[in-house]
């Protein structure tokens, strides 16, 4: 492995047990003095669901989980309520899209209750101010636990 990106990978794990040893909270009791650059994780008792990364973390938590909150922001939760549906796959379609997905009231209603079950969920996270290491910690996070709502496929 070469010295540059070794010294990237050496972090990892530490960074990762800091992650993991910190008290969950949830999105209604985040603390006052919030890091912006983190990477974060959304669980459920053991289960641990989504890591994410972001450059601010409170503006980011709330994209995922306030009512309001559209399927180009509320990623997870839009996952949450594909999987709720049915509907697992992306479809080119027009019928398929994303916006009209979010137009059919069945599919709205479950994203609905995917954005409230994301505020309540506990979530943890780790600072990380240089994007390169917080890249690859998303990566190692979502392998490590085997997260099962991250992909890192293109779009």
């Amino acid at each position: 492995m070469h010295e540059n990106f070794k010294r990237y990978v050496e972090c990892l794990h530490p960074s990762f047990e800091r992650l993991m040893e910190m008290l969950p909270v949830k999105v209604s009791t985040l603390p006052k003095d919030l890091p912006d650059k983190c990477v974060y994780l959304f669980s459920e008792g053991e289960q641990t669901l989504y890591v994410g990364r972001t450059r601010r973390l409170r503006q980011r938590l709330g994209q995922h989980s306030t009512p309001g909150a559209r399927h180009n922001h509320a990623v997870f939760a839009f996952r949450l309520a594909r999987e709720t549906t049915g509907r697992l796959k992306a479809d080119d379609s027009v019928a398929g899209s994303r916006p009209s997905l979010c137009a059919d009231p069945e599919f709205s209603k479950a994203f609905s209750r995917a954005k409230s079950r994301v505020r309540n969920m506990d979530l943890r996270y780790v600072e990380e101010t240089d994007s390169l290491p917080q890249a690859l910690l998303e990566i190692y996070v979502s392998v490590v636990l085997r997260t099962k709502h991250n992909d890192f496929d293109t779009h």
